[in-house]
């Protein structure tokens, strides 16, 4: 029986994705793509997530990239750009959770430490979860194993057992299940109630 339910937050509860702010900046979605594949890639990105300060990446990376200077800056100078607001029927399903009282809530998020205090400002139903552990804060991050076992110690999880995780990243499902913990990658809101009905979870 699953008794404590760990969320992802980017794409499965609030929409993330820097295309959207350099749609805005590049004349077509194909010279956004590129630039966001290519130059603030997800493995620069995640470095902050881990818990690089955001104005050393941007200069190492402008260091690198001193043509694009001008679109580097623009990444976090209007990075709250990059969100599309919280995915309400993923937030409907938390807030079902929490009023039902069945269910222990935790989050697990890649997040930068120094702008995940915005999130919390502009998304109230993040106060359902007991806690989050946010990747720049510990400095560990999805997928590694690291903060899978971090999370399992700080929040007394064991061997994960009765324990379901909720991430869109394949990486970060397959850490999971490597680890013994049940994982759903979620893919929409509808998929996610189909899959927590196959594992008896109800509300």
């Amino acid at each position: 029986m699953v008794h404590t339910v760990i969320f992802d937050i980017g794409n499965v509860l609030i929409g993330w994705n820097p295309r959207l702010l350099y749609n805005k900046v590049f004349a077509t979605p194909e010279e956004a793509d590129w630039f966001v594949s290519n130059i603030t890639h997800l493995d620069w990105n995640e470095e902050q997530d881990r818990g690089r300060p955001i104005a050393e990446a941007t200069e190492l990376l402008v260091a690198e990239h001193p043509e694009w200077e001008r679109e580097i800056r623009i990444y976090y100078d209007r990075w709250t750009e990059h969100f599309s607001g919280a995915i309400a029927g993923t937030v409907e399903v938390l807030e079902a959770m929490k009023a039902s009282g069945c269910y222990r809530l935790l989050a697990l998020t890649n997040w930068s430490a120094e702008l995940f205090p915005w999130a919390r400002e502009n998304f109230p139903f993040l106060s359902h979860f007991e806690d989050i552990m946010v990747s720049g804060e510990v400095k560990m991050k999805k997928p590694n194993p690291d903060i899978f076992l971090h999370l399992a110690k700080t929040y007394e999880l064991g061997d994960f057992s009765g324990c379901l995780f909720i991430d869109d990243s394949p990486r970060n499902c397959a850490t999971a299940r490597s680890l013994g913990l049940d994982a759903i990658q979620f893919e929409s809101p509808e998929q996610l109630r189909e899959a927590l009905a196959e594992r008896g979870v109800r509300w």
